[in-house]
């Protein structure tokens, strides 16, 4: 599913990656858990191609049998929309767009069909219990249903990854714990793995796997 080796990333003289290898099995649930400042973040946007590490001749990131690195940025930019979907601490919904509207938005850069993007979105916001919440805008949501809302949006291209970056750290401990629980109830009924950095240990000890980073290195596998 994931095959990362000697994955670094430096800022001027700020080394935050030091040569991190993983590797991530389809249908896993992996938490990536450290200090902050220990590379996570980094890591996971790497990871999610929305960055990219600093290449050296044993550099490698494979996703899904595809070579990120051959990559040219608009067929990149496609593979992504197709098979990873993210998942942000503050949500990152468009304040002026409804639940239905937010949720659809990747599907329409997938040039999937207003009709067809419209009843996939429906679908997930009943199975996430918003189905009476279609047409509210963000501000009219709690922040559970905001984040439920950011599940539906990444799972509206039935992408094959899920990347998560403290999912819960913005939720009360009870919206935590359902949020949780929907992670693991999703990877169960449509195979799909995660990826999610947390300080919360409960999710992270909930999870197949969980990594410890430390100083731009993983140092539990």
């Amino acid at each position: 599913m994931i095959s990362a080796k000697d994955i670094r990333k430096a800022y001027k003289d700020l080394k935050v990656l030091k040569g991190v290898d993983i590797t991530i099995n389809e249908s896993e649930i992996i938490s990536i858990v450290g200090a902050s400042g220990a590379g996570k973040t980094t890591l996971l946007q790497i990871l999610g191609t929305l960055d990219k590490p600093d290449y050296t001749a044993n550099t490698q990131l494979i996703i899904n049998e595809a070579k990120i690195k051959d990559l040219k940025e608009k067929a990149l930019a496609k593979f992504r929309n197709q098979n990873i979907g993210f998942i942000f601490q503050f949500h990152q919904l468009l304040p002026e767009f409804t639940a239905l509207e937010n949720v659809c938005i990747p599907a329409f850069i997938n040039n999937t069909s207003k009709p067809e993007a419209e009843k996939r979105a429906i679908e997930l916001l009943e199975y996430l219990g918003l189905g009476n919440r279609l047409n509210h805008k963000p501000n009219s949501l709690s922040g559970g249903e905001q984040q439920r809302v950011a599940v539906a949006r990444a799972l509206i291209n039935n992408p094959n990854i899920i990347f998560a970056d403290e999912p819960s750290g913005n939720l009360d401990s009870e919206s935590a714990e359902q949020l949780h629980k929907l992670f693991f109830k999703l990877r169960d009924e449509f195979n799909q793995t995660f990826v999610i950095v947390t300080h919360n240990e409960d999710l992270a000890n909930m999870a197949d796997r969980k990594l410890t980073m430390i100083d731009g290195k993983i140092i539990d596998k």
